[in-house]
C-alpha cells in the first residue's frame, strides 16, 4: 500500500467515522464498503479492519456521551446481551455464506437503514409497564434546552429479538450493528433519538470487541489497512460526538441517509457480479 493510499484511507475514515459517530453507528457502514471497492481488501478482511475500527470509534466518542448523560447503562447491559449472542452466530457462519450474498445482504441494510431514517421518529413515549419497569430500564436525558425529560422504554421482547439479529449481521458484515440498533431502538424501545444514538454507540464497542477478537484468532486482520483506518476513525469519532452533542441532527440525518444510498448502489452491483475496479 503506498502513502498516497494510505493518507486516502485515514482522511475518509475520519469523514465515515465522524458522520456515523454523530448518529452512534461509528463508521463501519462507511469502512466496509470503503475497503472492498476502493483498497482492494477482500471481504473478510475489510469486516475485520472494520471492526477494529468501530472499536476506535466506540471507545472515543462514549466519553463525550457519558458525559452527557445521554447514555442509558442498564439498557445497554440488558440489550447488549442478546446482541453477544447474535454475534456468536454471526461468528460460527463465517465463511458459509457466499460473498455476493454478503454484499446483495449489506445493499438491502444500507437501503433499509436509510428508509428508516427518513421516517419520522414517534414523539409519544410508551407508558411504563412490563419488563422496561420490572427491570427499572426508564431514564431521563437532557433535552436541546439541556432540562432533564424523563422517559421510559417500549417493548423489550421485541427490542431483544431486533438486537440478536442486529449482533448476527454485525459478525458477518462488520457494520458496528449501530445502523440497526438505532432503528429498533426507535421502533421498538421509542427512546429519544440521542439516547438511542449514544447508547448504542456504547454496545457496538462491546459486541465489535468480541467479534473482532475471533476475526484476529483467524488471521483476517490485516494491520496495514488498519493503521490508517483506525486513525482516522478515532480522529473521527471525537468531532462526531461533539456535533451529536451540541448540534441538530435534522442536516446529517439527511447527509447520512445520502451517503447510504450512495454505497448501496455499488454494493448491490457487486452483489450479481458487476466488479468495480479498485485503487491500488
Amino acid at each position: 500500500m503506498t502513502a498516497e493510499t494510505a493518507a486516502l484511507l485515514g482522511v475518509a475514515s475520519l469523514a465515515a467515522s465522524a458522520l456515523g459517530s454523530a448518529l452512534g453507528m461509528a463508521g463501519g457502514i462507511f469502512v466496509v464498503p470503503l475497503l472492498t471497492l476502493f483498497a482492494g481488501a477482500s471481504f473478510p478482511t475489510a469486516v475485520a479492519v472494520s471492526l477494529v475500527s468501530v472499536i476506535a470509534c466506540s471507545c472515543a466518542s462514549a466519553p463525550q456521551f457519558l458525559s452527557a448523560r445521554l447514555v442509558n447503562l442498564r439498557l445497554a447491559a440488558v440489550l447488549e446481551l442478546a446482541t453477544v449472542a447474535g454475534s456468536v452466530v454471526g461468528v460460527l457462519l463465517v465463511g458459509s455464506i457466499a460473498p455476493g450474498i454478503l454484499y446483495g445482504l449489506f445493499a438491502v441494510v444500507l437501503l433499509v437503514s436509510a428508509a428508516q431514517m427518513l421516517r419520522p421518529r414517534r414523539s409519544a413515549q410508551p407508558l411504563g409497564s412490563g419488563w422496561g419497569e420490572r427491570l427499572r430500564l426508564a431514564s431521563s436525558a437532557p433535552d436541546a434546552g439541556g432540562v432533564d425529560q424523563r422517559y421510559h422504554v417500549g417493548s423489550l421482547p421485541i427490542g431483544l429479538s431486533l438486537m440478536f439479529g442486529a449482533g448476527t449481521l454485525s459478525a458477518l458484515l462488520g457494520i458496528g450493528s449501530g445502523v440497526l440498533k438505532i432503528p429498533a431502538m426507535d421502533a421498538a424501545l421509542r427512546l429519544p433519538l440521542k439516547v438511542s444514538s449514544a447508547t448504542a454507540n456504547l454496545m457496538i464497542g462491546v459486541t465489535a470487541t468480541g467479534t473482532a477478537a475471533a476475526y484476529l484468532i483467524l488471521g483476517k486482520v490485516d494491520l496495514v489497512l488498519a493503521g490508517p483506518v483506525v486513525l482516522g476513525s478515532v480522529l473521527g469519532a471525537v468531532l462526531g460526538a461533539r456535533a451529536m452533542v451540541r448540534v441538530n441532527g435534522s442536516v446529517l440525518r439527511v447527509a447520512f441517509v445520502l451517503v447510504l444510498a450512495a454505497l448501496a448502489v455499488p454494493m448491490g452491483l457487486t452483489a450479481f457480479g458487476i466488479e468495480i475496479g479498485p485503487l491500488r
